[in-house]
């Protein structure tokens, strides 16, 4: 098949008619930029073809002819001419700043890097083979983020999806095996960015000639079923929508009424989804009416139903009763002009907003795809800086408008099989090793970045390939947990580190443990308890476990003591009395302690502020004399470093009675 554009830019004659076109769009300013770009492309470019054959010149054209459809400001137009430079001209940076701007070589820049892509054709048997896969899905949707992530300005994505939409027009020259894979990659990634960034033309279109390709005996007939032109659904369309209008304004009803001829992959869609037949799709030509108020979305309704006949059950009232999502609107069918089937759709304005960019969003209910607020957000502005590009008027102000805010705490990179991994921006190799397997990570020594050895603490970007240099011998290192080295930015792999270091000495730890229990327990005069127990009670499954982290120091000698005090037999406690002491000739104070509610503990009194009864007092752990006691006022315990404050334990007078 041969594309109209290739028709159209058959000789230089052509194409100085088409830059003649332009002046409808552009200033003559704009024109001769995009004429010094052809100029520089197509000696380039001669003798060079696309994969489907065509002339590589010709297909630029085609991709910026899109563009200039769509409405794209002149330097979107230009770089899509000049998108395959870099592969022809050396210091092409250079020249392309110099003769144009720093805008249209950051434009033609993104372009190239987007085209890494293509440099993992197995990426794609890779999907075919994981789509019966849990992680399938998550992988395609991970290189859609990607492809958005690596541009720092999203007119690229639409030059791209332009380029694309340009190869699948022509893509019956090129070989059985290549219209499969460009066609897989086309329907898993580019129209659904279509879709999301709401670029309705090129992401229907993408999807019928996706399906062509790979579904050809269905999308022949389906498209044999529909029995008409797309020309001819288009002009039936325009014809309602003027009836409509008609009718609304003079039943005094302010609206805005649009329409579409369903395209051949969403009847297809529907079908499977559905699992009905074509005969019981009645929204194969569809138009939606928004209205003011709920009041005029029911009016409107009775106008319709009024006109034309209305198809039986096929009514739904999602104002009255929202989806799940809130999704409310009013669909009906009716049999429209020539007697077919026309589905309707009204809703107010603040509900058409919803649907396409709220919580109800239309694209991700056609795609499937598990929500993620961070994303749909970034989608959402995208979209709005779309619907803008036409009220910027300066360029300078539209690349403002158009830079690419999203992921900007996220980095996408390509293991050498083209797996994308997500990693946080600023992760380095060792991230991610880790991100693919603990083991992996524990092993790496080296790694390659698109080919070259870079060091362990390099800052991945969007859409490198990394390739991870194990040894043999797996030890991580120490220094890896240092901040100041810069080695790793995730969390999982600080933990995964941390969590191999902190079980290596498992043994020395345990025999510790047993060190320090049995010391508190000698000096806290236990000579029998379950030990197992005291375990459970520090939340452990076994006595090891327990001890080796005392030893690490994971439980603190407070939380310890205090475990040991509450399993210390009632009858001992029974026992213990508090000792009496003459303190004056006035009077005697029992002097027995209370030290966490227990009071057969051995202590003694601080020496530096010799507490009496009376006095508000604190106990403190000492390592080998038991506790003792201060008055809470103590010098030593108000400038008690932090790291000892564990050490300190509530305390009280067991009694204080003053005798006559």
């Amino acid at each position: 098949m041969v594309s109209v554009q290739q028709k159209l830019f058959s000789s230089s004659r052509d194409v100085d008619s088409w830059l003649h076109s332009l002046s409808t769009k552009f200033v003559s300013a704009e024109v001769e930029v995009i004429r010094h770009a052809c100029e520089l492309a197509a000696p380039l470019y001669a003798g060079q073809v696309e994969l489907t054959g065509a002339p590589l010149f010709q297909h630029a054209l085609g991709a910026a002819s899109i563009l200039v459809g769509l409405n794209m400001d002149f330097e979107t137009v230009a770089a899509a001419i000049m998108h395959a430079v870099p592969k022809y001209l050396d210091r092409w940076a250079e020249a392309l700043e110099t003769r144009f701007s720093v805008n249209v070589r950051h434009l033609v820049d993104g372009i190239s890097r987007i085209e890494k892509i293509r440099e993992f054709s197995e990426m794609q048997d890779l999907h075919i083979k994981e789509k019966n896969k849990g992680d399938g899905s998550q992988q395609i949707e991970s290189l859609r983020k990607m492809v958005l992530s690596m541009v720092e300005d999203i007119r690229v994505v639409l030059i791209k999806l332009a380029e694309r939409t340009q190869t699948m027009r022509c893509l019956s020259g090129a070989s059985e095996d290549q219209q499969k894979r460009v066609a897989l990659e086309t329907q898993g990634i580019f129209a659904p960015l279509a879709n999301r960034l709401g670029v309705w033309q090129i992401k229907w279109e993408l999807e019928d000639l996706a399906l062509r390709y790979l579904e050809p005996d269905i999308y022949k007939k389906v498209a044999m079923l529909l029995d008409e032109r797309r020309v001819d659904r288009e002009q039936y369309i325009a014809d309602v929508l003027t009836k409509l209008r008609q009718e609304l304004s003079q039943a005094n009803i302010k609206a805005e009424v649009a329409g579409r001829a369903k395209h051949i992959f969403s009847i297809v869609n529907k079908m499977k989804r559905k699992q009905v037949d074509f005969s019981d799709l009645y929204d194969v030509r569809a138009v939606r009416i928004l209205a003011n108020n709920v009041k005029d979305c029911y009016a409107a309704l009775g106008l319709v139903h009024n006109l034309w006949q209305p198809i039986s059950g096929e009514f739904d009232d999602y104002i009255a009763h929202p989806k799940s999502n809130d999704y409310r609107s009013l669909h009906t069918a009716v049999v429209g002009p020539r007697n077919l089937a026309l589905e309707v759709q009204i809703r107010t304005f603040e509900m058409h907003q919803h649907s396409e960019l709220g919580f109800a969003a239309h694209w991700r209910y056609k795609e499937g795809v598990k929500s993620d607020a961070r994303f749909d957000e970034q989608i959402i502005l995208l979209r709005q800086i779309l619907a803008w590009k036409e009220d910027v008027t300066d360029s300078g102000d539209m690349l403002a408008q158009f830079r690419n805010e999203l992921f900007h705490d996220q980095v996408y990179v390509l293991t050498p099989q083209g797996r994308v991994i997500n990693l946080p921006r600023g992760a380095t190799p060792v991230d991610f090793a880790y991100a693919l397997h603990t083991d992996l990570g524990h092993c790496t020594r080296g790694a390659k970045v698109d080919g070259s050895i870079v060091p362990l603490n390099y800052k991945l970007q969007h859409g490198q390939r990394v390739e991870v240099l194990a040894a043999k011998q797996c030890s991580p290192s120490r220094d890896w947990l240092n901040p100041a080295h810069g080695y790793l930015q995730s969390r999982r792999a600080r933990a995964r580190v941390r969590h191999w270091f902190k079980y290596q000495s498992f043994d020395e730890h345990v025999s510790q443990g047993r060190t320090q229990l049995d010391r508190e327990l000698n000096r806290l005069g236990v000579t029998s308890l379950n030990q197992e127990k005291i375990a459970q009670k520090l939340h452990f499954n076994k006595l090891e476990n327990m001890l080796a982290a005392i030893g690490r120091g994971d439980v603190t000698q407070r939380n310890l003591v205090l475990t040991i005090q509450n399993e210390i037999p009632a009858r001992t406690k029974a026992i213990s009395k508090p000792i009496a002491t003459k303190v004056n000739t006035t009077g005697s104070f029992p002097t027995g302690i209370m030290v966490e509610g227990v009071g057969n503990l051995q202590t003694r009194i601080a020496k530096c502020c010799k507490p009496v009864p009376l006095d508000l007092i604190v106990g403190y752990v000492t390592r080998d004399r038991g506790i003792t006691i201060h008055r809470q006022d103590c010098s030593f315990m108000l400038h008690l470093p932090e790291n000892r404050c564990d050490r300190m334990l509530n305390a009280q007078w067991a009694s204080q009675k003053i005798l006559p």
